[in-house]
């Protein structure tokens, strides 16, 4: 049982790792610039910048000496956009999803805000004959670089001081596609990548040299990650513990009894009730239940989080839209086995029903109840997002999608993360449990 208990936490450690991956790259690949999403309309190109470097996505994405900069704007003309900071001079014009260039015309630069320290590398993708000159404050040139060619390919050009002004033109006639600048970085291992590990775990000289979970702050409200996390998870675990509890019980008791009564009336009708629960959307369920219940008879608060009556009618709903799937499940596992030998010879043997039922069977049908129990712990702790929204309970729910709302990559990350963790461990926990139930779980046999 030991070596199957290791082997199994190996195995959790890959996949947290995999989930890692596909969480980072979810978020930083396909999400955009968080940056500008936060800062709203009209940010300064220094604002930009230092949000940018607070949140690591100017970082190159896993290896690299270099990232996003905004001391000189950035341009993709295929976008029929020309940003701020960057002019067309003379007769420089837009060219199917470029901006042709020549000698009394082109595109000129400027630098957004003053940083002395920065090497900073313009890639230009070009056609044609092109001419890059650096200039100063007085308009004097400080550098000059020439290319040439007769298709489109990318130009670097590296600036150990950044000028006041680059001035992009051709000797005859260029084409440019695209400009992006860039900024050294002293780690070629300083990336997004690096930045999302020590998220999850980071070390420091001072007590307690290790903290894990350092999601930063909201970019919304600025809030810790954390300090929101933790606010959450009491209300969550006080709302979907008992909802646990009572479709646990409620569910087996309830398939036991049809077991019992198995192709007679009773079982018939706690099948067509199942049923019936099972074809009603949850959400309808909220909304009745607060109608009639909250509202109408005015049995219940229908919104808050104060006391154990706001969440009477919250737990009676999640119960009945949960049960009637439980009922069907155990009902199958209970029937499935109620065929085997042992309780044919058991019954056999003269042993009361009681002991049948509630020894014999539900011991050995403890492993699908263990998978099932498994697949539910996890949302104890992240919440309903329907239920607490709806009823406004401040949990882990009610956070994620105010987080959707407001676009909080940072709080959706995390709880993204927090939950899949949570589902790994409980994994893990339901393979101890079966090695527990059945130790010929642990030889694979």
């Amino acid at each position: 049982m030991g070596k199957f208990i290791i082997r199994r936490c190996f195995q959790s450690i890959f996949v947290i790792a995999g989930v890692l991956l596909l969480t980072f790259l979810l978020f930083r690949v396909a999400a955009g610039d968080p940056a500008r999403a936060v800062l709203g309309k009209n940010p300064s190109p220094k604002e930009v910048e230092d949000m940018r470097l607070s949140l690591s996505s100017s970082k190159p994405l896993f290896w690299g000496h270099w990232r996003k900069t905004e001391i000189f704007s950035s341009a993709n003309f295929a976008d029929n956009i020309i940003p701020k900071g960057v002019e067309l001079k003379g007769k420089a014009c837009r060219e199917d999803e470029t901006v042709v260039v020549s000698k009394d015309s082109g595109i000129y630069l400027g630098r957004n805000f003053n940083d002395t320290d920065a090497i900073i590398r313009l890639k230009v993708e070009y056609k044609g004959k092109i001419t890059v000159l650096g200039v100063n404050a007085q308009s004097e040139p400080t550098s000059t670089a020439l290319f040439d060619s007769d298709s489109f390919t990318t130009a670097l050009i590296v600036f150990y001081s950044p000028p006041s002004g680059i001035a992009i033109s051709s000797v005859t006639k260029g084409c440019i596609r695209e400009i992006e600048f860039q900024r050294r970085q002293n780690s070629a291992f300083d990336s997004q990548f690096a930045a999302s590990a020590t998220e999850l775990v980071s070390f420091s000289k001072d007590f307690p040299y290790v903290s894990f979970m350092n999601f930063g702050r909201a970019l919304i409200t600025r809030e810790p990650v954390s300090q929101v996390l933790w606010r959450g998870v009491g209300p969550s675990l006080s709302l979907m513990i008992p909802i646990f509890i009572g479709e646990l019980l409620l569910g087996v008791s309830l398939a036991l009894i049809a077991t019992a009564f198995r192709d007679r009336w009773p079982d018939k009708l706690i099948l067509l009730i199942s049923i019936a629960g099972m074809s009603v959307s949850y959400v309808v369920l909220l909304i009745l239940g607060q109608w009639f219940l909250g509202y109408y008879f005015n049995w219940f608060p229908v919104w808050g989080y104060g006391s154990l009556k706001y969440l009477a009618l919250p737990v009676l709903i999640g119960v009945v839209s949960g049960l009637g799937g439980g009922v069907r499940f155990y009902r199958t596992i209970f029937i499935d086995e109620l065929g085997r030998e042992y309780l044919r010879t058991a019954e056999a043997k003269g042993c009361g029903t009681f002991r049948i039922y509630f020894h014999h069977l539900l011991r050995n049908a403890a492993v699908p109840l263990i998978t099932r129990v498994s697949t539910i712990l996890p949302f104890l702790f992240t919440g309903s997002l329907l239920l607490e929204s709806f009823f406004g309970i401040p949990g882990l729910g009610y956070a994620g999608i105010n987080a959707l709302r407001n676009s909080d990559l940072q709080m959706i990350k995390a709880l993204v993360i927090l939950t899949a963790m949570i589902f790994v461990a409980m994994n893990l926990l339901a393979d101890v449990v079966y090695a527990w139930a059945d130790p010929r779980m642990t030889t694979g046999r």
